[in-house]
């Protein structure tokens, strides 16, 4: 039942809304800045090793230990409110989790409609990580297996996006997913930052999306 559970929602086909946001590729990709796989992987590494894992990884670890006890999930969740500078990526982060909250109060998830209800008040800000943690432990996942699907989802968003956009191909995008694995085991077999440690670094992210509006057309949100 784990591995079912973990498979449905770590799938691109459970409706999340995570397709709508591309984290900083559609500006790299309309600049020129993502020629190849190459640079697509270089960005997918910056994105998942240089600010989830010591950011959104605590998070969700925090929201996840909390239980039932959603102050302490507030305390997480607007931990990540302060400790994400761009308004855009913070912006994203809200409407990904109330779409995530959404979801799962139709599901009737434990905690699901307490924690939207607090997110409703504005009591607390509803960031994707915070909901993830709450929700698949709501869900039935262990702590490692709710890490390991949202690093997965992440990764299937932002190679997603490079699909869709013309930067790679399928397969390529499978083959950057594959090269991706072992870093991605390595992290996640250490502990995650403590939650009053937030670390982000992921400059060439950040500087893109805060550009994301400046273009023509765009198809992501951000």
């Amino acid at each position: 039942m784990a591995l079912l559970t973990a498979l449905q929602h770590g799938d691109s086909f459970f409706p999340s809304g995570g397709v709508a946001f591309s984290q900083g590729v559609e500006t790299l990709h309309g600049e020129g800045r993502l020629p190849d796989g190459e640079e697509v992987g270089r960005l997918l590494r910056e994105q998942v090793l240089g600010r989830w894992a010591e950011c959104d990884r605590a998070v969700i670890t925090a929201a996840h230990r909390a239980g039932d006890d959603l102050e302490a999930v507030t305390a997480a969740d607007r931990a990540l409110e302060a400790a994400t500078l761009p308004r855009e990526l913070r912006e994203g982060s809200r409407r990904a989790g109330a779409a995530f909250l959404g979801v799962h109060c139709q599901l009737e998830t434990r905690n699901a409609q307490a924690y939207q209800e607090r997110v409703g008040r504005r009591t607390a800000p509803g960031h994707l990580a915070a909901c993830q943690g709450l929700l698949w432990r709501g869900a039935g996942l262990s702590e490692a297996e709710a890490a390991a699907v949202a690093a997965h989802a992440l990764c299937v968003g932002v190679l997603g996006a490079a699909i869709r956009l013309g930067a790679i191909g399928a397969v390529g995008g499978q083959r950057l997913l594959t090269a991706i694995q072992p870093a991605l085991a390595e992290m996640l077999a250490q502990p995650p930052p403590p939650i009053e440690a937030l670390a982000s670094y992921a400059p060439v992210v950040e500087l893109a999306v805060l550009r994301h509006e400046q273009l023509d057309s765009r198809l992501f949100a951000n």
